[in-house]
C-alpha cells in the first residue's frame, strides 16, 4: 500500500495545490460529538460503531449514514454513529476509535478523514482483534478486513473523459486555448489523490494540446464557504471552459457560483449529486455531468460485512469497487440512473 501511495503521490507532484484567498481565515474546527445511536438500541445485539467524514451539510455522507442504519434495521444489530465536521480533522476521528474501541465496539466501519495520519491508529484497533471496515477511502495500511469504495484512479479517467465530451458538446474548438479549473476538498486523501491521478493520466493522452488544465489546483479543505470562494477564483481565469469538482463538497461549490453568474459557458463535471449539480444537469442552458458513486451501498454493505466478520466470515480481497455512473441530460431517464439516485 504505501508503494502505491507513493506512485500516486509522484503523479501529481507538479501540481500545487492551494487554499482560497477569499474567506480563508482559519476554522474554528468543532471537535467530533460523541457516538449516537443510529438506529434503536436492543441489549443483546452486537454494536457496530460508524465513523463518517462529514457530518452536516453533505448530502454525500447523509446518504452514507442511511445505508448504514437501513443495514442496521435490516440484520438486527446496534448502530452507532459520529465523524468530523470538516474532511481535515483526523484527530477526531483518532479519539473516536479509541471511543468506540473502549466502548466495546463489536466492529468499527470508518471513513477516514486522513489516508496517511490515521494508519497507526488503525493499525492498533486492528492488532486488538476488531473487525474493521473501511468505507470511501483507504488507509496507508493493510490492517483492516475490506474496504468498500469506488475505483477513484478509474473514476478520475472518466472524469476527464467527460471533461473532453462536455468541452466538444459545448463548440470549443480543439484549436483554440481552452482552460479547466480543478477543486477539491482534501489534499491529505487517498480518494482525492487518485481522483486527480486518473483525471491528469486520461487529460494528458487525450487532451487537444491548445486545452490546458490550470495548475493552481485549489483545495477548499471540506468548508462550503471556502469552496465558493475557490469557484469564484477560478472562474476569474480569462480562457475558462469548464471546471472540475473532484468531489461533493466541491463540485456545490462550483455550482452554486456557476448558477449564480450565469456562466452558461463553463462545461462542469462534478461528483455525486446534491440539490446544486441536480439543478444544472436539468437546465437545458448549462452542460453539466457528475460522477455519481454508490454511497449508500457503501454504508449498507459496510455495516453487512462487518456484523459478518463478527460472526468470523473472513473476507478474500481487501477491496471491492462498488461502481461509478455518469449522471447528464442525455442519462438522466436511465434506468441504472434512476435506481441509483432513488437513494440520493
Amino acid at each position: 500500500m504505501k508503494r502505491i501511495l507513493a506512485g500516486l503521490l509522484s503523479v501529481l507532484l507538479c501540481v500545487p495545490l492551494t487554499g482560497c484567498h477569499k474567506n480563508n481565515t482559519a476554522q474554528s474546527e468543532k471537535s467530533a460529538p460523541d457516538f449516537m445511536p443510529l438506529t434503536e438500541i436492543v441489549d443483546g445485539r452486537k454494536d457496530v460503531y460508524l465513523i463518517v467524514k462529514v457530518l452536516e451539510n453533505s448530502s454525500y455522507w447523509d446518504v452514507i449514514i442511511e445505508g448504514a442504519r437501513d443495514a442496521g434495521n435490516d440484520l438486527d444489530c446496534n448502530v452507532y454513529y459520529s465523524g468530523s465536521y470538516v474532511e481535515t480533522d483526523w484527530a477526531s476521528h483518532e479519539r473516536l476509535l479509541n471511543e468506540a474501541s473502549a466502548a466495546g465496539a463489536d466492529a468499527i466501519v470508518l471513513a477516514p478523514d486522513d489516508s496517511v495520519n490515521l494508519s497507526g491508529k488503525i493499525d492498533e484497533v486492528y492488532s486488538k482483534g476488531i473487525p474493521l471496515v473501511l468505507i470511501d477511502t483507504i488507509a496507508n495500511t493493510e490492517n483492516y478486513d475490506v474496504c468498500y469504495m469506488t475505483d477513484n484512479l478509474m473514476a478520475g479517467q472518466e472524469a476527464a473523459k467527460e471533461m473532453l465530451s462536455l468541452l466538444e458538446k459545448q463548440g470549443t474548438d480543439a484549436s483554440e486555448p481552452a482552460q479547466v479549473g480543478i477543486q477539491v476538498g482534501a489534499t491529505s486523501s487517498l480518494t482525492i489523490i487518485e481522483r486527480l491521478a486518473g483525471f491528469f493520466q486520461y487529460w494528458s493522452k487525450y487532451a487537444p494540446p491548445a486545452w490546458e488544465v490550470i495548475p493552481d489546483v485549489k483545495c477548499n479543505e471540506g468548508d462550503t464557504e471556502k469552496a465558493v470562494a475557490c469557484a469564484e477564483e477560478l472562474l476569474e481565469y480569462p480562457d475558462l471552459k469548464g471546471v472540475f469538482g473532484a468531489n461533493n463538497g466541491s463540485t456545490v461549490g462550483f455550482a452554486k457560483v456557476i448558477r449564480e453568474q450565469e456562466r452558461k459557458d463553463v462545461a462542469v463535471v462534478g461528483f455525486d449529486y446534491s440539490e446544486e449539480i441536480a439543478g444544472l444537469i436539468m437546465d437545458d442552458d448549462y452542460t453539466v455531468s457528475t460522477i455519481l458513486q454508490k454511497q449508500y451501498d457503501m454504508g449498507y454493505m459496510g455495516v453487512d460485512t462487518a456484523l459478518s466478520l463478527t460472526d468470523g466470515e473472513e473476507m478474500p480481497v481487501k477491496f471491492i469497487d462498488t461502481g461509478v455512473i455518469v449522471v447528464s441530460q442525455d442519462t438522466l431517464q436511465q434506468k441504472e440512473v434512476q435506481e441509483a439516485l432513488s437513494y440520493n
